[in-house]
């Protein structure tokens, strides 16, 4: 299947780029890896957050079908990571869209918001007021860390500053989401369940790995992990991989440290980038990934990042003109009908017979082992009921490529994938009603095996 031109298009008309700052403090990653030890077992994490835990509303708005209630409370991560999040991102704020008569029930959707969806307005007219008329459920927005009111001031638009801005939103979101489901169900609420679409969905699907209780989960336009979405997706290109790779370069402790910290899948995978570098036709051979570059990383840093030249050995470390921007087609380029996997194979970022693993090609690999440890759901326990969970994917979808990745079937026996025709971007403009309906069935088919409870 190949990938959605207009995905491809819509990605090249934005300019912004993504990790402007690189990798973020190594003492944050290795706090937000040890903390993910915690909040991937379902059994550590579901105590975290104490039953009553304090939510507050501030205020409530009397529409003609609805009334919409804006509130707050404290992100829990705040107490178990202190002052990883952002100043601005540690108050967490909401809207809760409550129908005024129920028609069945009081069912509640949580919505987790998708990159670039500041505020509620978005979900609020999309998804949230569609479902109230359509099915008289409730929808809880949550506005993510980083967005909106939770924006950092320096932060431009949607743009995250530091890869591990993305993981701790994650971690925040996860706690929040349990802290608010905990509100709910004191409440009366029921049944509940979690929607998201594009990084909202993976982050509902995280969040839902980690409640204890069966629940239904309606991840749109979302896969496996993330680290697809920034090494072979169109986003890729909007990466900072120059800054990247200088700070993977000059900073030992990603390397010394940090990648002995992932586990499972985040060491698989940084192993699988070393397996296909050591195998692929015509280049690589010999080379070893996770030692080689610490030996000469004094020199890249001396010489590529000092602006003097470099010598004829720097050179095996470094990647000409010609190298670079092979990569960068490399991680870019999307084809209409090759797989993102023969991409990779690439010949035009071939080096050499012998020659030493080039530093974007090391920075790429530790990329997909970060992202991997803290995205892949792998990674986190099995939600309690797996047939509660309907996943709405595109099938021409170039933000979240599935080719060589885990299939979310064999991580979640029993969940059903549904495809639509078309890509990311059509999918999220036009496919709305689809994604409803998904909701609505999901819960059906809860009420029909729990009915009792």
């Amino acid at each position: 299947m190949g990938v959605s031109r207009l995905d491809v298009l819509y990605r090249r008309l934005l300019l912004t780029k993504l990790f402007i700052r690189g990798w973020g403090k190594p003492e944050d990653l290795k706090r937000i890896f040890e903390f993910r030890k915690i909040i991937g077992d379902r059994e550590k994490c579901k105590s975290l957050v104490e039953r009553d835990y304090p939510i507050f509303i501030d205020k409530v708005e009397d529409q003609t079908d609805c009334k919409i209630h804006s509130g707050h409370f404290i992100s829990p991560l705040e107490h178990f990571v202190p002052g990883i999040l952002p100043a601005e991102s540690v108050k967490a704020r909401f809207q809760f869209i409550v129908p005024k008569r129920w028609k069945k029930h009081r069912p509640v959707c949580i919505h987790l918001a998708g990159t670039g969806d500041h505020f509620f307005w978005r979900r609020r007219t999309l998804m949230a007021r569609p479902m109230v008329k359509e099915s008289g459920m409730a929808s809880l927005l949550l506005e993510n860390p980083y967005y909106g009111y939770r924006k950092p001031k320096d932060q431009l638009r949607s743009s995250l500053k530091n890869v591990s801005d993305l993981f701790v939103m994650g971690g925040a979101l996860i706690l929040e989401s349990a802290a608010l489901l905990h509100w709910l169900e004191r409440d009366g609420f029921w049944p509940l369940g979690m929607t998201g679409i594009s990084m909202g969905g993976h982050m509902a699907s995280l969040a839902v790995t980690n409640w204890p209780k069966p629940i239904p989960l309606i991840p749109c336009l979302s896969w496996t992990t993330a680290s697809s979405v920034f090494t072979t997706g169109v986003l890729s290109r909007a990466v900072n991989w120059r800054e990247l790779e200088k700070q993977y370069a000059t900073h030992t402790v990603y390397e010394e440290e940090i990648i002995s910290m992932l586990e499972y899948c985040g060491t698989d995978s940084f192993r699988m980038g070393q397996e296909f570098v050591k195998n692929a036709p015509g280049s690589f051979d010999g080379l070893d990934l996770t030692h080689e570059l610490l030996e000469s990383r004094q020199q890249v840093a001396l010489h590529s990042y000092s602006g003097r030249p470099a010598s004829d050995q720097d050179s095996s470390v470094l990647m000409g003109r010609r190298e670079r921007d092979g990569l960068d087609q490399m991680l870019s380029a999307v084809s209409s009908s090759a797989p993102h996997l023969d991409m990779l194979h690439a010949k035009s970022i071939a080096c050499g017979s012998g020659q030493r693993q080039s530093l974007q090609r090391e920075s790429l690999c530790f990329m997909k082992g970060v992202m991997d440890e803290c995205t892949h759901i792998a990674n986190f326990s099995v939600p309690v009921d797996p047939s509660l969970i309907i996943i709405v994917q595109a099938k021409e979808d170039a933000y979240v490529p599935r080719t060589g990745v885990r299939s979310l079937q064999e991580i979640w026996p029993g969940c059903e994938v549904r495809y639509l025709n078309g890509g990311h971007i059509s999918a999220y403009l036009f496919k709305q009603g689809l994604f409803r309906q998904a909701i609505y069935d999901a819960y059906d088919r809860f009420l029909h095996k729990y009915s009792s409870l």
